[in-house]
């Protein structure tokens, strides 16, 4: 007799309780600068709301979807095609924010970078699984992955974007770990790796800006290191139990854009540490179950793809929360479910539909 497949409720409620309670923090977040600049004050809740429904049925479906499903070279290489293509013609969209990133659908906005981080990691399992007894082979295994890789993170970079093409990099390098790649590919990579950082840092005069504020935000208050110096503001005045749900002074035009890449200073400020260290739990409930279901799958590609969403989703929040607390320079990185954005969310919201169906077929059980 056929087993039921349950999928699971721990993961599952955990990702709703980000989504709702991220719906909360984003109209917190924005309702006194939505009524200022559009004359309602949930101008960002009803558009994320939006966002989060149709999110949320789209998890419910693909959890529905079998995972070995994704894994049909006629779907992926099609899919990134068409992936390349949205991250070229994106150029020719107006630049909004002195950035080419969106496409523009009456009220709503989808970012092409956003689907290209679950395309990689759909094409990683694929790749990888096929090539599990070869993959330190450099040309018929690295050389392929970092092609395909590096097209897509340099269209992303060009954008500009490089907090996604950075993302992208981490997750493929979790990915290669998990399928067994060498260490000495590792320090390879990165020896590689910090002269194009010096490039695109140093020689891209508002990324240079960003790292100085970060390393010395106190010696231009006003300027390159207002950023950092608002968001440990609204850090240190949220105190042990915060200052209350919609009480905090710092999203009122003092922290930039405080619904999006620094919700995290806001909940920080409103709902303390208590509040700050109860959200970073549920992401580690997240990395516990998505490790599991890793662990627990049958097959090779369950295993990576499992690995990949995982580290897609928690990876993503432990950088969002350590450029907010100063751990790392400011970097354009979602907190994830929580953080408005219509794409970010829905992509996210997919990922963890995938996840949720290889939590289904997971044999055995492990803590």
């Amino acid at each position: 007799m056929a087993r039921k497949l349950e999928s699971d409720l721990i993961l599952f409620g955990a990702i709703l309780v980000l989504v709702i309670f991220g719906l909360v923090m984003v109209f917190s977040a924005s309702a006194v600068m939505a009524s200022e600049r559009y004359g309602s004050s949930y101008y960002f809740l009803l558009r994320q709301g939006i966002w989060a429904a149709l999110g949320i049925l789209a998890m419910v479906a693909v959890m529905n979807i079998d995972y070995r499903q994704w894994r049909n070279p006629r779907f992926i290489f099609p899919a990134l095609a068409l992936l390349w293509i949205l991250l070229v013609a994106v150029y020719l969209t107006p630049r909004w924010h002195e950035t080419h990133r969106w496409f523009h659908m009456g009220p709503l906005n989808f970012q092409p970078s956003e689907l290209a981080k679950i395309l990689i990691v759909i094409f990683f399992a694929y790749f990888l699984d096929r090539r599990r007894n070869s993959v330190n082979d450099i040309r018929h295994t690295l050389l392929p992955l970092g092609l395909v890789t590096g097209l897509t993170v340099v269209l992303i970079l060009k954008e500009p974007d490089l907090g996604t093409s950075l993302a992208i990099c981490l997750i493929c390098a979790a990915m290669l770990f998990a399928a067994g790649l060498h260490l000495r590919y590792f320090a390879g990579a990165t020896a590689a790796a910090v002269p194009l950082l010096y490039v695109v840092i140093f020689h891209v005069a508002y990324r240079h800006n960003r790292l100085l504020g970060f390393l010395h935000p106190e010696s231009d208050p006003l300027g390159k290191g207002f950023q950092m110096l608002q968001s440990l503001i609204a850090v240190g005045s949220g105190g042990i139990l915060g200052a209350g749900l919609m009480e905090g002074h710092q999203k009122l035009f003092f922290l930039p854009e405080p619904q999006t890449d620094f919700i995290y200073a806001v909940i920080s400020e409103e709902w303390g540490f208590i509040g700050a260290a109860l959200v970073l739990v549920v992401f580690a409930v997240i990395l516990w179950r998505g490790l599991r279901a890793a662990i627990c799958c049958s097959d090779h590609f369950g295993k990576l793809l499992a690995v990949g969403i995982t580290v897609l989703l928690v990876g993503q929040a432990l950088v969002n929360m350590s450029v907010v607390i100063g751990l790392l320079p400011t970097k354009g990185i979602p907190l994830p479910f929580i953080s408005y954005g219509g794409s970010s969310l829905l992509m996210n919201l997919i990922a963890a539909g995938v996840l949720l169906n290889i939590s289904q077929h997971a044999t055995g059980v492990v803590f």
